[in-house]
């Protein structure tokens, strides 16, 4: 870890390789590249640290017990936070243009302000989860945002794993608590505070019925929004509200790269759980997420897409809830694999494939009896999307399906699952929106808008696909008079049959 602070002990220095991982992802989706990312985690990851030990040394260097009673936030979202700080201060001192365009809006935006504004008008699970003890929070952090197991949660806060389950609900209950006192101490208008005790009684049960003249004030309010969600325990919604109070921007992209860390096996939490029951010596420095260039981006990608390929497209209730869990797109349990090939961090993944899979025309590779004498996922084979052979008017070889992960006033999650008759060595997609939405943000590829037409292209790390295999993008969009589904996709230049 380049440029960080010493750590001054054993234990210190464990938890800096925890939350390393955390900071660079999410300091990757702040900046435009790798090298960028880097530099500002690692001067992010210093700010966190110097005002974490600050904190400590005030209150007389003790080291707090399990119920003891701290103002700082954990140690990840308290570095995240620092993230978004040092984000900042690069804006105001001419680095901006290595910062993403939409982060540098954002920070000039009212949302921005809320979260160094006045302390009662800050967002409620910020507040909420600052009022927890330390490491009351820290648990649940852990369990809801990083989506670690119960076994890692319970390794790393030296909780008994049989009874963290339990413990992580009453922390839930806590949370709600706080949020629920927090959101009456907050400076409401006659109209928020009428409804604050229905609120507060709907979000109770989770099969309450919301009442229509709440839920119409809820689709213009953001505080009385934002109540529901953190006072709402079940429902899946927790870890967004989370991730989105204290985070901010990014806050659902950065959920969703944790939660394929995870699934993965590529986190730090969880790759020490497999090291403890039998995985090979030696391994427990893996791969971690990143952006293109990065080793780990490959290998998640790989294992994203080998998962999709094995499950049925469009086809029974596993291949449905593939891409769902609380709202986010993820890898479900998944049966025994094969082992996967390895992963060159000088190679591409298409290396790994077969040469004797089928190629579309204008997807790669040289024509004719030559065509497997390129290796495979070179540029000089690879696809060109603008292929002016492309006709939308000729058989569909692929397959999308579109799916709308969460919804909210203004905007929206959602993911696209490709699937191609062909091998690809780079592939582009686009679609049509009929409402006018707005793609703001996506992962695991580029992302380009003209008027309606959408233009998303591979990353460096997901440009090979395997005959028959499928890939996904995820992302965050904006609506205002509609959020229809969108139509004409097509892939390199032709036309998709898709479903939504």
């Amino acid at each position: 870890m380049p440029d960080l602070p010493t750590p001054q002990d054993a234990a210190e220095a464990t938890l800096f390789s925890e939350c390393w991982d955390a900071v660079l992802s999410y300091a990757d989706l702040c900046t435009g590249g790798s090298s960028d990312a880097r530099q500002l985690a690692s001067e992010a990851f210093s700010l966190g640290i110097r005002e974490a030990r600050t904190a400590e040394t005030g209150a007389g260097g003790k080291n707090p017990g399990r119920r003891a009673r701290t103002p700082l936030l954990p140690r990840i979202p308290l570095l995240l936070t620092a993230v978004r700080q040092t984000a900042a201060l690069w804006e105001t001192r001419g680095k901006g243009d290595r910062l993403d365009p939409e982060l540098r809006l954002w920070l000039g935006s009212d949302k921005a302000a809320r979260f160094t504004g006045p302390p009662l008008h800050r967002p409620l699970a910020l507040r909420g989860l600052r009022d927890m003890q330390e490491p009351d929070a820290a648990l649940l952090w852990l369990a809801e945002v990083e989506a670690l197991p119960s076994a890692s949660v319970a390794r790393r806060l030296g909780l008994d794993p049989q009874g963290a389950a339990e413990e992580l609900q009453q922390v839930r209950g806590v949370f709600r608590d706080r949020c629920h006192r927090n959101h009456i101490d907050t400076p409401l208008s006659e109209d928020c505070r009428s409804y604050a005790r229905l609120l507060d009684a709907v979000t109770r049960s989770p099969s309450a019925e919301v009442p229509e003249d709440l839920s119409r004030h809820l689709a213009g309010c953001v505080e009385c929004a934002e109540a529901a969600a953190c006072l709402r325990l079940g429902g899946g919604g927790l870890p967004a509200a989370l991730a989105g109070g204290v985070i901010g921007w990014g806050g659902l992209a950065y959920l969703e790269r944790r939660r394929r860390a995870v699934e993965s096996g590529l986190s730090r939490g969880a790759a020490d759980d497999a090291d403890e029951s039998g995985r090979p010596a030696g391994t427990e420095d893996g791969p971690r997420i990143g952006r293109a260039g990065l080793l780990a981006g490959a290998v998640v990608v790989s294992l994203l897409a080998l998962a999709v390929t094995l499950v049925p497209f469009g086809g029974d209730d596993e291949a449905d809830s593939l891409e769902q869990s609380a709202g986010r797109e993820t890898v479900g349990d998944q049966p025994s694999l094969d082992p996967l090939p390895s992963v060159s961090p000088t190679g591409s993944a298409a290396s790994a494939r077969s040469t004797a899979s089928p190629r579309a025309p204008g997807a790669g590779g040289a024509s004719g009896a030559d065509s497997d004498t390129a290796p495979q996922g070179d540029s000089s084979a690879s696809a060109e999307p603008d292929d002016p052979r492309a006709d939308p008017s000729e058989p569909a070889v692929c397959h999308a399906r579109y799916d709308l992960v969460n919804e909210w006033p203004d905007g929206f999650q959602a993911t696209v699952t490709m699937r191609s008759v062909y091998a690809l060595d780079t592939w582009q997609v686009t679609w049509k929106y009929l409402d006018g939405q707005r793609v703001t943000q996506m992962w695991d590829g580029t992302v380009g808008q003209s008027g309606s037409r959408v233009t998303a292209r591979a990353a460096d790390y997901n440009k090979s696909v395997a005959a028959g295999g499928s890939f996904v993008m995820g992302f965050i969009g904006s609506w205002q008079h509609g959020n229809s589904a969108p139509v004409e996709f097509t892939l390199n230049g032709r036309s998709c049959t898709h479903t939504s």
